[in-house]
């Protein structure tokens, strides 16, 4: 029997899953801004990475997945 997880969404709080064999990894950051960070880092290393989103206490908001931006000093 598989078992489920082992934790509670806190609202306001933004989430990703790394998927992996044979356990997916569910993190989560306080910021939209670290969680974009974290989530791009992994993606950059070659992880599979699903943007969740933030958790709204019912269902998940701001879904969007993020992309790197190109910044100026990037060629």
């Amino acid at each position: 029997m598989r078992s489920g997880k082992k934790f509670d969404y806190a609202e306001g709080k933004y989430y990703f899953t790394i998927k992996t064999i044979p356990n997916n990894i569910t993190m989560h950051r306080n910021t939209k801004e670290a969680a974009k960070e974290a989530f791009i880092k992994y993606q950059t290393i070659g992880k599979t990475v699903e943007w969740q989103g933030r958790w709204g206490g019912k269902k998940f908001t701001e879904t969007g997945t993020p992309s790197k931006k190109k910044t100026s000093t990037e060629d």
